[in-house]
């Protein structure tokens, strides 16, 4: 790790001034992600500028019923936050399937939103990793590929997101609030993050001074019968191969509202459009939550290490639709 500078702001006026007129600095909050990848040489910040002490920890109730969440809310205690397990189950599930419980408690919502690939390339600067340095090549794209992307990817870079909580708040149309020196900014999440196309190395609409304060969560109903469920190779402190973060509402037998998004499939956290379509209108039977599994992953483009994901991301997405049909995703 080389040398750098460090900066604590006392308020974000001062934490985005810092940023924007201090070339190559970074903000860091728990430092859960940051700090392993300027040990390792991935990141080298020639300033870091240390939010963790700003008043952006709290969760407090919208005028419309839903929830703002502080950029600095501990992953733990979001996910142990009554109003998200009874209103947005599916979200303190998802927390919960993620990392340790001591990474949980230093780990912020920010942070996450913010986190790198754990492709394996990427972290080794033997290899050739266009996300880690641009126009360099992907060996993932015939290497070790059992964990990589099905949907969305390029030529460029196959790597997925590693987030739980993200694809959560995909589904719940959740939106982050950012803060610059040129204002405020609202983006969708479903929109944050970016496919890699032919610039894996730019992750997401954020640009390089803005700050993330807050994660909106809007009024959901249907989430109170929601559920995240995550497919991976041993039970705990392991990433997605697949992850479904789903809610249903069905009435005599009809689906009226569905939310489902993916994880563990593409460099996003992926809102399943194509599914929720299908769903919609529709009865709710195993045939149905098949087809509309079956239409989201048509457009899927596997290599030979990951092809299993697709009949893989096919059961979980039914097996979760159909848990949520009996009522197995009520809080």
């Amino acid at each position: 790790m080389r040398p750098f500078a460090y900066v604590k702001p006392v308020d974000v006026a001062e934490a985005v001034h810092a940023v924007a007129t201090e070339p190559g600095a970074k903000f860091i909050g728990g430092g859960t992600n940051l700090v392993d990848l300027m040990r390792e040489g991935i990141e080298s910040p020639d300033t870091v500028v240390d939010v963790g002490g700003l008043p952006l920890d709290g969760v407090d109730e919208l005028p419309d019923g839903g929830l703002r969440i502080g950029a600095l809310v501990r992953n733990s205690a979001l996910a142990a936050d009554q109003r998200i397990r009874t209103r947005y189950p599916l979200l303190s599930q998802a927390i919960l399937s993620g990392a340790s419980a001591q990474l949980r408690n230093m780990a912020t919502v920010g942070g996450n939103l913010l986190q790198r690939t754990r492709c394996l390339y990427f972290y080794d600067q033997a290899a050739a990793c266009n996300k880690r340095e641009p126009d360099s090549g992907c060996d993932a794209l015939s290497g070790f590929n059992r964990m990589h992307a099905i949907l969305g990817a390029s030529d460029s870079c196959i790597a997925t997101h590693p987030s739980d909580m993200c694809v959560a708040l995909a589904a719940l149309d959740a939106v982050v609030e950012v803060e610059s020196v040129r204002g405020t900014r609202r983006i969708a999440l479903a929109d944050f993050h970016r496919l890699p196309g032919g610039t894996p190395e730019i992750e997401t609409e954020l640009a390089a001074d803005q700050l993330i304060t807050a994660v909106e969560l809007p009024p959901a109903p249907v989430a109170a019968n929601s559920r995240y469920r995550k497919v991976r190779d041993r039970a705990s402190y392991a990433f997605a191969l697949v992850s479904v973060a789903a809610a249903l509402e069905v009435r005599d037998g009809t689906v009226t509202e569905a939310r489902l998004a993916l994880g563990g499939v593409a460099a996003k956290p992926w809102r399943a459009r194509e599914a929720e379509q299908v769903l919609v209108g529709g009865p709710a039977t195993e045939e149905s939550f098949g087809r509309a599994a079956d239409a989201e992953l048509a457009a899927a483009s596997v290599r030979p290490g990951n092809a299993f994901k697709v009949a893989l991301a096919r059961a979980t997405i039914v097996a979760t639709l159909r848990e949520l049909n009996t009522g197995g995703g009520r809080a």
